[in-house]
């Protein structure tokens, strides 16, 4: 089979296709013929040896697939060959043949595409683990999206909404806000990018607190860098800041504005709490398919790679010129 290989360190250029054996499903997996594969910044991460999670090389980046199941290992007994499913693999996915555990493996809807499943479960999940389990939203609170329209964001755009949250949108460009506007967010704003001097901080903290009517409740952040303080600096009194990821570098957040402001700072790793409560995922999987299923949440796949072209793919992320989700397909 074809596979996207990892074999050195370093950017997407590093990556090569090469034909290597097709895996075989073990004890509790399943082996899946990979039709599309969702692009997520883990990836660029991976390949640079700067995720918490270093698969030994080479390797195939890709965390969640869809396709069809070819095989199942000793102890799976939800799907069978042929169901059409989506699965989490951590990595391995950019390949023609991928494996992952059952646990992770789900049927999904007949009407759903291949494209639209492979970017449906690490995006939503994440956000709909994020803003239900550790947010505590309350129906007319404020949500700010840092990263906005990225996968992850514009997951939390849609979710935000369908929560009863009023829901802004901060992107780097007009173009970004007005996509997140198209997809139901309250209001939008811009924050200039790059390394922000401490005026540049301040008037972001401003345009903040402006949007939001004097503040925020809930800060959904997928940026990090310098965009973190001036978020924390906006938020009402017993807000909730959400630690989702740090394209922009990890932050120093000064612990003196949590008591001021009485609020929270929550870490958001939904790949463990999956692990450590696969009955409360299952649930939110269910609540997910349903909000799909009524039009209320839709995977939006702004770019298309095939598999020869999977490091354009992961480039394209890797330089946040991404609006919504990317694909890979076989």
């Amino acid at each position: 089979m074809k596979a996207v290989l990892s074999k050195e360190v370093g950017g997407p250029e590093t990556l090569v296709v090469e034909d290597v054996a097709m895996p075989e499903a073990g004890k509790n997996q399943v082996l899946i013929e990979v039709k599309a594969c969702g692009v997520n910044f883990p990836d660029v991460l991976m390949i640079q040896d700067l995720y918490q999670f270093k698969p030994p090389r080479p390797f195939s980046p890709g965390g969640e697939v869809a396709g069809i199941v070819k095989a199942v290992g000793e102890g799976v007994t939800h799907v069978k060959p042929g169901d059409r499913v989506l699965g989490s693999t951590g990595s391995g996915g950019m390949a023609e043949y991928a494996v992952a555990a059952a646990h992770g493996v789900m049927k999904i809807p007949d009407n759903m595409p291949f494209d639209e499943a492979s970017a449906f479960i690490l995006t939503y999940g994440t956000s709909y683990y994020a803003l239900k389990d550790r947010a505590d939203p309350k129906p007319g609170e404020t949500l700010l999206v840092l990263g906005a329209a990225g996968g992850v964001g514009i997951a939390a755009v849609e979710l935000g909404k369908a929560m009863g949250l009023t829901v802004i949108a901060a992107c780097s460009t007009q173009e970004k806000v007005d996509f997140c506007l198209s997809k139901g967010a309250d209001k939008g704003l811009i924050y200039p990018t790059g390394s922000l001097d401490r005026a540049q901080q301040k008037q972001l903290s401003e345009d903040i607190k402006e949007a939001g009517g004097g503040g925020v409740d809930i800060i959904y952040d997928a940026v990090g860098g310098d965009y973190a303080e001036p978020s924390v600096r906006a938020m009402n009194w017993e807000g909730r800041y959400l630690v989702i990821g740090f394209p922009a570098g990890i932050p120093k957040i000064p612990l003196n504005l949590t008591l001021l402001k009485s609020c929270d700072i929550r870490g958001v790793f939904w790949g463990a709490a999956v692990a450590r409560n696969p009955k409360g995922h299952a649930a939110n999987c269910a609540d997910m398919f349903k909000l799909y299923a009524e039009g209320k949440i839709r995977p939006h796949v702004s770019s298309s790679y095939p598999i020869e072209k999977a490091s354009d793919a992961i480039r394209e992320l890797m330089d946040r010129k991404a609006m919504g989700k990317v694909v890979v397909t076989m």
